[in-house]
């Protein structure tokens, strides 16, 4: 009996060893705002929508966080239906609750009601099995900020090239 749920156990730990839950990250987001602060949030999510992003396919570039009655939700997170999950799938831009302390969610409230401030999903990852949401609170870049910041990175790559070479 021993031996079989070490089987059990060493099988389950060689299986969660080999498939690493997959990360994305909000390149556009990185790109046209200026993030000033950041917390990890949980999303509410359906059935079909977790196998989903298992899966890879969730685009988070359309999607920004509003407040709605008190609660906060995510809007526009695209997560295509699972094939596999027939009529029990879910709809594909439906808003998503965040789960946050209610203190966190007045907090963020009062911050984004700024003249010029967004909440937006900087990070998409996994976490102890759960889908955790990294929120950023962004300020739009003008054109000379996105100007300056490829200067940045072109004068990174050229240091980069010369010293290995």
């Amino acid at each position: 009996m021993a031996k079989m749920k070490q089987a059990r156990v060493a099988a389950k730990a060689e299986h969660a060893a080999k498939a690493p839950e997959p990360s994305l990250n909000n390149r556009r987001a990185r790109f046209e705002y200026e993030k000033l602060e950041s917390l990890e949030a949980g999303v509410a999510l359906q059935g079909s929508e977790i196998k989903s992003i298992r899966r890879g396919n969730v685009s988070i570039n359309e999607a920004f966080a509003r407040l709605r009655d008190g609660e906060l939700f995510l809007l526009n997170l695209t997560i295509p239906p699972y094939k596999e999950a027939s009529h029990f799938n879910h709809e594909t831009n439906r808003p998503r609750k965040l789960l946050l302390h209610r203190e966190q969610i007045q907090r963020l409230a009062g911050r984004a009601a700024e003249k010029g401030l967004t909440l937006v999903p900087w990070r998409l990852y996994f976490k102890n099995g759960r889908v955790k949401i990294e929120l950023a609170l962004v300020r739009g870049k003008k054109l000379w900020d996105r100007r300056r910041d490829i200067q940045a990175r072109d004068v990174e790559r050229e240091i980069a090239r010369s010293t290995t070479r």
